[in-house]
């Protein structure tokens, strides 16, 4: 009997993405400084790093990670319920569900484990999962993998889904969005999709990856910006690694719920706990994005400040108040010519294709952070405009 060789076929398929000029590549990186990076013997001014708050590089953090790792080594060593819970995990926890204003919250060792384990203990097969059109490819996959009908309405439309949860009126249901869209930067209508939850009976979950540390008046994140409480967004996730510098994700709600999470979610179940150092970093992290609002303040500033300069240069900018901005190229070569244009002038913002976006609508994912300064902004600015991207095709 002769079968078609699997690693073939990848080969076959990773040579279909090359000729196609969408295929991936690592890139390493040697040394980073502040919004600089070193990869292959060239200095970089970053605009494409999650590092919202500059945290990740800040002297407290690497401190509180070296203290840690002095009295508690570097692995935990074990799973969660196994004997890898530490100290440092319990008070992260503490301080995470305080911020976010739940009653408790559990760590995960990255925000894909988060959002798959919740939805394989929430969901059962068959059981309406409703989705954004654009949501992070996490949130669709732990509903595919939950076994759940999955059922996705074109992006922020609200009447699309209504009918969606309408659709099955009798079993249970789940609503899951992203707070802040992680390629198009604009926030979900949070508010209107809790009381359409509320109206037609059904759970409402929320990614806020991109948005905790960065909105709300102390960072809390988009539902906070929104006011809404623990019953309005019974499952809030948030990763660790973007605002808050460091690494790993949290689900936070009710007792119930991260009561059942312990008990079902095969994700935080079957894997090793993050090092405890990890998590006495990423408590120092919270702390510091709690109280320093002027991190924020200086975001919104830069924020604002390259809005204005790109609509005065005519950029295909998409609409965002997030530190996510978008210039929308649509053809997947001019983006990748765009972002290697950039490079060659000192800049790295790299270009998001197909399939991470959907076809015509290849862009140069640019991202803010308070480590970067108003000098910073203007010389990518200044970068942009000598592209001609106001001329180009969209």
């Amino acid at each position: 009997m002769s079968r078609p060789d699997l690693i073939e076929r990848l080969a076959v398929q990773t040579a279909e993405r090359a000729q196609a000029q969408l295929q991936r590549r690592l890139r390493v990186i040697e040394r980073a400084e502040g919004p600089f990076i070193e990869s292959n013997g060239r200095r970089l001014l970053v605009f494409c790093t999650n590092d919202y708050l500059g945290l990740a590089q800040d002297p407290r953090l690497i401190s509180a990670l070296k203290h840690a790792a002095d009295a508690s080594g570097v692995g935990s060593g074990s799973a969660h319920l196994i004997c890898g819970h530490r100290r440092e995990h319990a008070e992260l926890e503490e301080a995470l569900a305080e911020w976010t204003g739940r009653e408790r919250a559990l760590l995960f060792s990255t925000g894909y484990m988060a959002n798959l384990g919740v939805m394989q203990a929430l969901l059962q097969r068959g059981e309406l999962c409703v989705q954004d059109k654009l949501n992070h490819a996490c949130l669709l996959d732990g509903a595919q993998l939950a076994g759940a009908a999955l059922k996705r309405y074109p992006h922020t439309d609200l009447d699309a889904a209504a009918r969606q949860l309408r659709s099955d009126v009798e079993g249970c249901a789940l609503l899951a969005t992203d707070g802040v869209f992680s390629m198009d930067g604009d926030i979900a209508p949070l508010r209107e999709l809790a009381t359409l939850c509320a109206q037609e009976g059904a759970t409402l979950m929320v990614d806020d990856a991109h948005g905790v540390g960065v909105l709300g008046t102390d960072g809390a994140g988009s539902v906070a910006e929104a006011s809404l409480s623990e019953r309005d967004v019974p499952v809030l996730m948030a990763t660790l690694g973007k605002a808050l510098g460091c690494n790993g994700a949290f689900v936070a709600g009710s007792a119930t719920l991260i009561d059942g999470l312990i008990q079902f979610a095969r994700t935080y179940i079957y894997t090793t706990a993050m090092p405890p150092a990890l998590a006495a970093a990423t408590h120092c992290a919270v702390t510091i994005a709690r109280n320093e609002s002027w991190r924020r303040e200086k975001l919104n500033a830069l924020i604002q400040r390259f809005r204005h300069g790109a609509e005065q240069l005519g950029l295909p900018l998409m609409p965002s108040r997030t530190p996510i901005q978008p210039l929308l190229l649509g053809d997947a070569q001019h983006a990748l010519e765009a972002s290697r244009t950039l490079e060659a002038q000192g800049l790295l913002a790299v270009a998001i294709r197909p399939p991470t976006v959907p076809q015509g609508q290849s862009r140069l994912r640019i991202t803010l952070s308070a480590a970067h300064e108003e000098i910073h902004v203007d010389r990518l600015l200044e970068a942009l405009a000598s592209l001609r991207l106001a001329d180009a095709p969209v």
